[in-house]
Parts: C-alpha cells; structure tokens; sequence
C-alpha cells in the first residue's frame, strides 16, 4: 500500500503564504498523477489541484487560481502545494492523494486510489 505523508500547514493571517509537502513512500511515485484536496468542518472533501506524473501539466480549482501552484519532485518523491495570498475561507485540511492509473488529471475524488491523513492550515481574519 503506498503511504503518503503532509506536512506543512499551520496558523498564518490573511494574506500569508504556506508550502505544504506530501511525501509518498513508493518507487512508483514518479508515475503517479497527484492531486492535492481540501476539506473544512461540515464541508465535503473539495479539489485544490493536481499535477501530470511528469510534472509537465497541472490544473487547478477556480477557488485557488493565481494564488496557488502544484509542483512535484520525483527524485524526492514529494509533491508540493505552494499558497499565497491565503484567505480564511482556505482554512481546512489539506490531504494528498495519488492516482495510480495513467489518466487525464482528475478533478474530484473519484479515481484517486490513495490519500494521506492531511496538514491543517488555519488562516485568521
């Protein structure tokens, strides 16, 4: 089973900036479409962003657009998120996630095989 580990997160004002990174224990990473989702109390689990195996392509929810970038280290097998400008409203756990088959990247939680436990990111007012 792959393992996938955040970290990252933590408390920062409006307007702040955070790097969170996901670890993932396989060899296999550097075939692996990730996906990087969030989910806050009440809420369902939302789409942040996601990244091609290779790195060459990513795409990302209109919510985070211009303030976010997705970026992968395969070498390292991690995967980043990169957050600027962060709002309350991005206050949530942030998880990781891997798609082991080869696909076109995936905008929900449908076809994602593994997850981690999240990072917590908190952004005051």
């Amino acid at each position: 089973q792959v393992q996938l580990v955040e970290s990252g997160g933590g408390l920062v004002q409006a307007g702040g900036s955070l790097r969170l990174s996901c670890v993932a224990s396989t060899r296999s990473f550097s075939v692996y479409n990730m996906g990087w989702f969030r989910q806050a109390p009440g809420k369902e689990r939302e789409f942040v962003a996601a990244i091609r195996w290779n790195g060459d392509s990513t795409t990302y929810a209109d919510s985070v657009k211009g303030r976010c970038t997705i970026s992968r280290d395969n070498v390292k097998n991690t995967v980043y998120l990169q957050m600027n400008s962060l709002k309350p409203e991005d206050t949530a756990n942030y998880l990781c996630a891997a798609d082991v088959r080869f696909s076109t990247l995936r905008t929900t939680t449908q076809g994602y095989d593994y997850w981690g436990q999240g990072t917590q990111v908190t952004v005051s007012s």
